[in-house]
């Protein structure tokens, strides 16, 4: 459990405003440092053998101005790609989500201490009840789930049995914690006080409901 932990420590998190084609969007930043050189990471991220091991499986063309799916989640176009600087991609969660209302952006730069520098923006147009409900942490919890699963990927310490990993205590524990520090960077980006913790509360409920 510590070692989990430790890694969602590690994250620094940040809730933001940005412009996307549909509109304006609210972006939420996911920064850390992996012990893994820039092109390692780059390859867990852009190839789908790779992605499919800490992440999902993945089909569609990879290549810049292909589009691509994930298996049970996104899908959408690849926007731009500088191997091993930057990736960006339209994330649409349906077949009739619209263009231009969800994008991520992944950015690799070698860490002065060894390793990379590892950040993650993602820019979605929000409907203002929907992100009153929930803050940040809607979109925030799934990505540290991700991202924890990238850097036991890049330490050789694959989560073989997703399911089982994600119905664990353990599991649970890290949805409460990171929906508690959405709540923080919800704060720090000027949120009242008493909806950041209603929006924490409903999102730490619908992550890790509480169980009979």
């Amino acid at each position: 459990m510590k070692d989990v932990l430790d890694e969602l420590t590690a994250m620094h998190r940040e809730l933001g405003r940005g412009k996307l084609p549909a509109g304006e969007a609210y972006t939420v930043v996911l920064r850390r440092r992996y012990d893994a050189e820039v092109e390692d990471v780059w390859d867990a991220l852009t190839t789908a053998e790779r992605l499919r091991r800490w992440f999902l499986p993945v089909s569609g063309e990879l290549r810049l101005g292909g589009r691509y799916q994930l298996e049970g989640n996104a899908g959408g176009e690849i926007l731009g790609c500088e191997p091993p600087r930057l990736l960006r991609v339209s994330w649409l969660l349906g077949p009739d989500a619209p263009e231009g209302t969800s994008e991520v952006a992944v950015r690799l730069a070698p860490d002065p201490a060894g390793g990379t520098t590892f950040e993650l923006e993602h820019a979605a147009v929000i409907e203002e009840e929907f992100f009153g409900k929930y803050g940040p942490g809607a979109t925030g919890v799934g990505w540290d789930l991700g991202l924890l699963s990238l850097g036991r990927h890049l330490a050789g310490q694959d989560i073989t049995d997703p399911a089982a990993f994600e119905a664990s205590p353990e599991a649970r524990e890290l949805c409460r914690r990171s929906a508690r520090a959405w709540g923080e960077a919800h704060l720090a980006a000027g949120g009242d006080p008493e909806a950041v913790a209603a929006a924490v509360a409903a999102t730490t409920a619908f992550y890790a409901p509480e169980q009979d």
